[in-house]
């Protein structure tokens, strides 16, 4: 169990160092980061089965007893955190084997990308906010190598505007850090939800809340905070792009839910409306900047920013039905939205363009490629029977339940005007003719079937999601009812009991 436990940091950490080692040997790299993601993979599948057997799963560093030493948890929430990471993990190490796979190996693909993941996992498995702002860290170092992997003008201005802002997140989120350590003497998360409502200094506690919100607001892309998000990830490598739409906003999502939930659930009179506000306006304003974009990865991107506002209902209402729904709804999008953005880079291949005016005819010379982009694309929009209807059934109904109308309005809006776009990349992009002298290049099968084989496995998640709901919404309903049992959580954390990992750091 101890070794399972420090797994999902020990394996991306060993992948990407063992890539390293290959530096120059594109091939073995490549085969280094498919099996690290296959055996991360596992080992999330593996945790998983553990806390459905046995629930939280806690270890202490180094034999220190919490709150004193660093804490690992992995709870529901976690576990399936997790798991998805390793889906992800897999499905673009396979893509990135397709085109231009040697020239982003040769550039430190592959140790960049499993150095990310570390932080990613280390994210969803740290018990303290001084770790997470550790993690926060390595994932930042690693996405700013990924994002100017080809180092083209776009991606360095892009790059830049990327590292700015989340030094400023973090600037915000160390500040928070040392605000709470001075009201609590500590900063493990367990310890800070047991003293948390007793803290004498309330207006100080909700203003290192309001410091968090920022930080995590900032990695998450909510409003205002997103112009970082379109200016980047359009200039990224597809695999690039693919694989910071489905964790890095999620990230920040995960840490405002688990943070709001254990330190400020006391609190939900003050934060809850402010989180609600940020939430509407981050539905709004990030589906008309896809609405007004004609160029297939800045829709998405935009996209990305409209659909983190769905995941904060249910942090902002507090509610077991409102948080199941955004649980799902973070299942949903990570596995949604990393589709969408390498069919984006088949489109392009088939195509020769991101650029909807670019593009036309796709549906008569590929049309499995337009079937495929429809699956995410509806799910997306919220159509039944697809995942993306189901999880916002289950956001809309848990926000009229607990009587915010306007919210569950704003929701109903956003996915119309989700729908619409779309639908304009279907009709440019597919079923328009194709421009005048276009030269359509034909992609060899190697390079379609590498790109294809993920596209199609995500595409019958997708479907299996909206197909075989009922044991994806009740695992929903499972995760938000630990989420809200906070006192089970300070009870596994603070067990004198709790498993000790001699020896083992993160």
């Amino acid at each position: 169990m101890q070794a399972l436990l420090a797994a999902p940091l020990l394996v991306p950490l060993a992948t990407a160092c063992l890539a390293a080692l290959f530096w120059g040997r594109a091939a073995a790299q490549r085969a280094i980061g498919m099996a690290g993601s296959l055996v991360l993979l596992a080992v999330a599948a593996l945790l998983l089965r553990e806390v459905a057997a046995g629930g939280r799963i806690v270890g202490q560093m180094g034999g220190w007893p919490a709150p004193f030493g660093i804490t690992l948890v992995v709870d529901a929430f976690a576990a399936i955190m997790l798991l998805i990471t390793g889906v992800m993990a897999v499905s673009v190490s396979l893509y990135a084997m397709a085109s231009g796979a040697r020239e982003r190996d040769r550039a430190g693909f592959q140790p960049l990308l499993h150095s990310l993941l570390l932080g990613v996992c280390g994210a969803f498995v740290t018990g303290d906010l001084f770790n997470l702002y550790v993690w926060f860290e390595v994932m930042l170092i690693a996405s700013f190598g990924l994002l100017v992997l080809e180092r083209t003008p776009a991606q360095i201005d892009g790059g830049l505007r990327y590292v700015m802002l989340n030094l400023v997140g973090t600037t915000f989120f160390l500040m928070a850090v040392g605000l709470i350590y001075g009201l609590a003497g500590t900063l493990n998360l367990a310890d800070l939800a047991r003293l948390a409502p007793g803290i004498a200094n309330q207006g100080a506690l909700a203003a290192a809340g309001m410091l968090l919100l920022v930080a995590f607001g900032a990695k998450a892309a909510v409003f205002p905070l997103f112009n970082w998000l379109p200016a980047a990830y359009h200039t990224a490598s597809v695999p690039v792009a693919a694989i910071f739409a489905a964790l890095l906003t999620k990230v920040g999502v995960y840490a405002i839910i688990r943070v709001w939930t254990l330190l400020f659930a006391h609190d939900v009179a003050f934060f809850g409306p402010v989180l609600g506000a940020v939430a509407v306006a981050t539905m709004v304003v990030g589906v008309l900047g896809a609405a007004a974009h004609h160029d297939v990865m800045r829709i998405l991107s935009f996209h990305i920013i409209s659909q983190i506002g769905y995941m904060l209902v249910g942090v902002a209402l507090m509610t077991p039905l409102a948080i199941a729904g955004s649980v799902f709804y973070i299942l949903h999008h990570i596995i949604v939205k990393a589709n969408l953005f390498l069919l984006a880079g088949a489109i392009r291949r088939e195509g020769g363009s991101f650029a909807l005016a670019r593009l036309g005819g796709l549906w008569v010379g590929a049309p499995l490629l337009g079937l495929l982009f429809l699956v995410p694309a509806l799910s997306l929009a919220g159509l039944p029977p697809l995942s993306g209807f189901w999880a916002k059934l289950m956001v809309i109904r848990g926000s009229i339940e607990a009587g915010a109308n306007l919210v569950a309005a704003a929701a109903l809006l956003v996915g119309l005007l989700t729908l619409y776009s779309m639908v304009k990349i279907w009709n440019e992009a597919f079923w328009k003719p194709a421009p005048e002298g276009a030269a359509l290049p034909a992609p060899a099968m190697g390079e379609r079937a590498a790109s294809y084989a993920p596209i199609v496995a995500l595409a019958g998640i997708t479907l299996a999601i909206g197909l075989w709901t009922e044991p994806f919404a009740r695992l929903s309903l499972v995760v938000a009812g630990g989420l809200l049992d906070r006192e089970g959580y300070i009870a596994a954390v603070l067990a004198p009991g709790a498993t000790h990992l001699a020896g083992v750091v993160p």
